[in-house]
Formats: structure tokens, sequence, C-alpha cells
């Protein structure tokens, strides 16, 4: 793996490879669904880093490096105690800040400052646990519409894909793909561009707003509670530095239909996609387990070539031929690439 990571290096210009910018692990990243950690402990790799999560006695989440500091047993593979997690090799005991507050062998005797293991903050949100390594310099992103009670929220993926999550923040504001991509879904060969493309930054934001030309199969035409097999989505779409993306899609029927979609980093070449959406209508109007078939069916369509991709993605945009309409992605790249300067790093480009 080192040896093509040098030969890459050498055979391209400047890349970005998530695990050697240190920066990336001061941003928050959804990990797992709140929910999973009701029992015993979860193993979870962000950034290259294993961590053990579980819930403390009042419920909150917590997260420590999967390393017990006694023999580097893996602390996930323990159980909870107390709202604490218990080492499975030793029963050595660790609070949410990481400090060994029992070792069996010694009830009566203290307990060694040094007997602790790294701790990251950790909190709930939008029903899932996010983590961040080291000390933030952006908020969670804020999806306004979560707390709207006119709106459901519906969790829809949770799953590794072989890809950068560059891509598919690119990906998700590129409005000239689904006339190829998306056949089955949604795409139309009547629309092969958007008509309306209008973008505004801010220091962590991208905001898109689009307006698309789509098809709409019988599936979704139930989902939408239309009779048309075509119509037009205004999209308008909120990147968040780095691998977070908000698409608001609203119908002419009035109905909206919002994508939270953030791609986690675990390594260099593997993405947690999180993916969950809401929309201001009921149970009764559209089924959740067929709204989730519908995105879940449009999603594969996007991993079928997303995961064909590189995952080294070059910020030089020299590096790669451009068109009109990926004027978001050009745009996130050198937001990436002036957050890496910001802070004294650059994307790698050669090995000496």
């Amino acid at each position: 793996m080192e040896r093509r990571w040098v030969e890459l290096l050498f055979k391209r210009g400047g890349i970005m490879l998530v695990t050697k910018q240190a920066v990336f692990k001061r941003f928050w990243y959804p990990v797992i669904p709140t929910a999973e950690l009701s029992g015993e402990p979860k193993p979870f790799v962000l950034l290259d880093q294993p961590i053990a999560l579980w819930l403390d006695s009042e419920g909150k989440p917590a997260a420590v490096e999967d390393r017990c500091c006694h023999r580097t047993a893996k602390l996930s593979l323990g159980k909870v105690v107390s709202g604490n997690i218990s080492c499975a090799y030793h029963g050595w005991t660790f609070n949410s800040s990481g400090t060994c507050v029992s070792v069996p062998q010694q009830p009566n005797g203290s307990i060694s400052g040094n007997y602790k293991v790294k701790s990251y903050q950790a909190c709930d949100r939008y029903g899932y646990v996010w983590v961040c390594l080291g000390e933030p310099i952006a908020e969670i992103p804020n999806i306004t519409e979560a707390a709207d009670p006119n709106y459901r929220q519906i969790h829809e993926f949770y799953e590794p894909w072989n890809c950068a999550g560059l891509r598919v923040m690119e990906n998700e504001l590129d409005m000239a793909h689904p006339t190829f991509v998306h056949t089955a879904t949604f795409g139309s060969e009547e629309h092969l561009t958007p008509d309306v493309m209008e973008f505004t930054e801010t220091e962590w934001e991208l905001h898109y707003r689009s307006v698309l030309g789509v098809a709409n199969p019988a599936e979704q035409q139930q989902n939408l509670n239309i009779e048309q097999a075509e119509t037009v989505r205004t999209i308008d779409g909120i990147w968040f530095l780095p691998f977070t993306v908000k698409l608001r899609i609203a119908y002419p029927n009035g109905l909206v239909h919002i994508i939270v979609n953030t791609m986690t980093p675990i390594d260099d070449s593997t993405s947690q996609m999180v993916q969950f959406c809401l929309r201001n209508d009921t149970e009764s109007e559209a089924k959740t387990s067929d709204i989730i078939a519908f995105d879940r069916a449009v999603t594969l369509e996007d991993k079928r070539i997303l995961e064909t991709t590189d995952w080294d993605v070059p910020l030089d945009i020299a590096q790669e031929q451009h068109m009109l309409t990926d004027k978001p992605g050009i745009i996130i790249r050198r937001k990436i690439a002036a957050l890496l300067k910001a802070h004294g790093e650059v994307e790698q480009t050669k090995v000496s």
C-alpha cells in the first residue's frame, strides 16, 4: 500500500489524502447510529484511528482510543459497567474521559494517574453519534428542519463505500450526471444540464441552487403524490466543509424532500456513508419503506460509478478535465485547498 501511495504521489500533482492532513481531525463526523449503542461497546475506525464507543451512565455517547493502556487489547471487545467501559482482557475500567477508575487486581490500592486512554469529544445529533478527534474548528452542520415538527426524519443508509468522501460531495452537487447515471430512477434524456445554476460561498459552506428537469417512474410518482412522468426539481444544496451535504429538493406540488449525506472518512480509500432524509408529508401520504427503497435505488446507481473513481483526489484542478457543470466541485476543491493552506498544510505532492 505504501509503495502504491509513493508511486501515485510521483505520478500526479498535488493530491488529497484525508489521513495525511491533520486538520481533518478537527471536524465532527457521524460514526454510528446512537440506537446501536444501547448495549455493548462498538468499534469504529475514523481517519485511520480505531475508537471504542458506548453510552455513559447519563446515556451520553463516549469515545476513546480502542486500545487498552495495559496490554493493548481492544476496549470495544469489553462491556459497559456503570456507564464506564471495562476491558475484556483484565477488567481495567475507564470512564468517558479515558481515566482508569477500576483495576480489579488491586481493589484496595491506588490507581496510577498514568492508567489512561485517549478520549475524544462525542455527542448525539440527528440520531447519530458524532465524534471529533481533535479540537473542533467548526460546528456540527445545522439542519434546521430536523427540529421542525412539520418534517419527519427518516434514517436511510449507514454503510462503507470504497471511495473518497470528496468524490461523493462533488457528485451530490453535479447536475450533469443524472441523465446517464440515474436512467432508471429520475434522470431525463431531455434535460442534460440544469436550467439554473447559482452559487454563494461562506467561510465553511457552499450554497448551491439549481433547477433540473427530471423523469418520474411509477414508484416515484407514488412517493411524490403526483401523476406526472416529467417534472422539475428545484434543488437548494448546502455543502458543509468537509464532507456533509444537504439537498433540499422542492417539487411543484409543495412537497419538500431533504437529503442529508455525510461521508465519514474511515481511511484514505474508504468512507462511511451516513444518510437520512426529512420530508414535509406523512406516512399515510408516502410510506417510509417506499421512500427508502427509491432513495436506495438512486444511491446504488451512484455507488456503482463512484467506487470506480480514484480516491486520491487532486485539489489542483489542472490534474483533471472539467466542464461548466463541474463548478461546484471546483469551488469545493479550492476551499479545501485554502483550508489546508490556512492550517499550514499542503496536499501531498512528493516523497523525498
